[in-house]
């Protein structure tokens, strides 16, 4: 297999996309799913497809949620990534575009006690050369009347890490990630949450297939060097999120998000979003968010020399690069009364549009007489969704 280049942000797009369902989800509703109430029953599907800088990922998501009892539910899913990648980092290393699978398999079990509900998860995900699991524990409570809920989580992930071209290459990865949130019942048509989230990183944390680039001696050609990254990332990230209803069963939404971290990466998250009911089985919605970043310390596009730093990374997630993410989300409840078992069915499809531009990450497949002197590169994507729920 020629040497695979991750291409990070599609992974990270398709994996947050049943996160996107349940955050619309949750604004649609209120924002306020109690602490003290337990979801239906329910299943849902999933189909997403992602499609930009020469990367496809396409693939299904089931999930199944039950209730046992009145305090217990249980629930587990099932999503595939299938991935044809021929990225620019792909493509300017020589390597032919290469296509894979990942595999998860995630369970999961809430239990409520008065006010409270205590949840336990696992997920694993797997492909050919990264095998990562992770546990999750969390609880809320509902306070104050239930107009407060307060939540806290933590989880622990342990990667490995393999090299499709060294069969004696494995290196490992440690996961922590605490989370603290708080959502507030402002007035009878406005909610308010704050969230804090801390992650530490530890081990083998950068690609093994990648490399960064330097200037050969007199400056006109550059060679390549493999990328070298600190074994250690602690990253903190704060989140304010609202709702506010409006009289026509309308509502409009708004997130702000910060997050920092030990490498130098400085981010900032802006979405507005606006929710309007079209007929009374129709919803349509519309999000934009504003992404940006600064660079990690140790990233270049085109270091001066071979090994001028200690750490050395050239990927263009690391480097100084602003998105804009436009989207569209039409619902349909083809089942709002109940029909034999079945109490509610919606089927939902949702389009977003994504420009990425780097301010100084740049095209290597447009040659210049001097290195460093490239186009600086940008690309757009396209994530469709077609997600369908049942409730029973």
């Amino acid at each position: 297999m020629a040497p695979r280049v991750e291409t990070e942000v599609a992974v990270a797009v398709t994996r947050q996309i049943p996160g996107w369902l349940a955050g619309t989800a949750l604004l649609c509703c209120g924002l306020a799913v109690r602490a003290g109430v337990l979801p239906d029953d329910q299943a849902d599907a999933l189909y997403h497809s992602y499609d930009g800088g020469g990367v496809e990922i396409t693939g299904p998501s089931l999930m199944v949620l039950k209730k046992l009892g009145q305090n217990m539910a249980v629930n587990g899913n099932y999503y595939v990534d299938s991935i044809s990648s021929a990225s620019i980092d792909v493509v300017t290393s020589g390597a032919s575009a290469y296509t894979e699978d990942r595999t998860e398999f995630s369970g999961g079990v809430d239990y409520m006690h008065g006010n409270s509900i205590m949840s336990l998860s696992y997920t694993n995900s797997s492909e050919d050369d990264y095998e990562a699991n992770t546990a999750s524990f969390g609880v809320s409570m509902d306070m104050f009347g239930n107009m407060t809920t307060v939540s806290m989580g933590y989880s622990r992930g342990w990667d490995t890490v393999m090299n499709n071209l060294d069969s004696t290459f494995s290196r490992d990865a440690d996961r922590q990630n605490y989370r603290l949130g708080l959502t507030q019942v402002i007035t009878g048509d406005m909610l308010l949450e704050l969230n804090y989230e801390g992650i530490t990183d530890e081990g083998f944390l950068n690609n093994p297939y990648r490399s960064v680039r330097f200037l050969d001696p007199g400056g006109n050609s550059y060679s390549y060097e493999a990328e070298f990254y600190p074994n250690t990332r602690t990253s903190n990230a704060v989140a304010i999120r609202s709702i506010h209803y409006l009289p026509y069963r309308a509502a409009v939404s708004g997130e702000y998000r910060f997050f920092t971290d030990t490498w130098g990466i400085d981010a900032h998250n802006l979405k507005f979003g606006y929710t309007h009911p079209l007929q009374p089985d129709w919803i349509l919605e519309g999000n934009y968010r504003y992404y940006t970043q600064t660079a990690a310390d140790f990233y270049s596009d085109l270091f001066p020399y071979r090994n001028a730093q200690n750490f050395l990374a050239r990927d263009k997630e690391l480097s100084t690069f602003s998105s804009h993410t436009i989207g569209f989300k039409l619902s349909y409840d083809f089942i709002d009364k109940g029909w034999r078992s079945i109490d509610k069915g919606t089927v939902n499809i949702a389009w977003d549009h994504i420009l990425f531009d780097y301010e100084d990450f740049r095209d290597l497949r447009v040659a210049t007489p001097v290195p460093g002197n490239e186009p600086l590169y940008s690309f757009s994507a396209d994530v469709v969704q077609l997600f369908v729920s049942v409730k029973f």
